[in-house]
């Protein structure tokens, strides 16, 4: 799936409001209150918001913490903040399973992010369960939301479905840092 695709729907997610403030808000949080808008971020990134992400390990917190502690609160924040709106994305999913008006209406739409999550999705949940959604969401670049609404509509259990959130939103994070020390280690 190109960029533009998911750019567009990601614009059309949100009913064509353009959220790159909120990241690059995110891009110079710092302090206390940068957790708190890191936590916002990845709670909407996780429902509503077209975005990357792993950009929360740009923010420049400055916590009194070391590098490694700075960066372990980052990852926790996030993972929770994500959790707690794949539980949002999943509750709504739930109700859309209820609702066939609204998943007609996606099937029907321009770009048809159903099918295409839920045929990513469906194989994943099927062969692994809640741990491939943590691997799926584990994945950098894999679009969080439709993954996180493609399972929603499949699964039932709202505690393995934020558990499995928390850990592939942290792995995905501690990857994309760990690749990111790796490079900087060859320089």
């Amino acid at each position: 799936m190109g960029q533009s695709l998911l750019d567009a729907v990601g614009f059309l997610a949100v009913g064509g409001v353009d959220f790159a403030w909120l990241e690059r808000l995110v891009e110079h949080a710092t302090g206390w209150l940068g957790l708190v808008i890191i936590w916002v971020y990845s709670f909407l990134i996780a429902f509503a918001l077209p975005g990357v992400s792993e950009v929360v390990l740009a923010a420049p917190l400055d916590l009194g913490l070391g590098y490694w502690p700075r960066m372990s609160v980052i990852i926790f924040v996030s993972a929770f903040g994500k959790a707690a709106g794949s539980v949002f994305a999943f509750h709504i999913g739930q109700e859309a399973k209820d609702s066939g008006w609204i998943i007609k209406r996606l099937r029907n739409s321009r770009f048809d992010i159903i099918e295409w999550s839920e045929r990513q999705t469906v194989t994943i949940a099927q062969k692994w369960g809640y741990a491939g959604l943590a691997l799926a969401l584990c994945v950098p670049g894999f679009p969080d939301t439709l993954s996180i609404y493609a399972f929603s509509v499949l699964e039932e259990d709202y505690v393995k479905f934020a558990v499995a959130t928390f850990v592939g939103s942290a792995g995905r994070l501690i990857l994309w840092l760990a690749g990111a020390e790796a490079v900087l280690s060859v320089l």
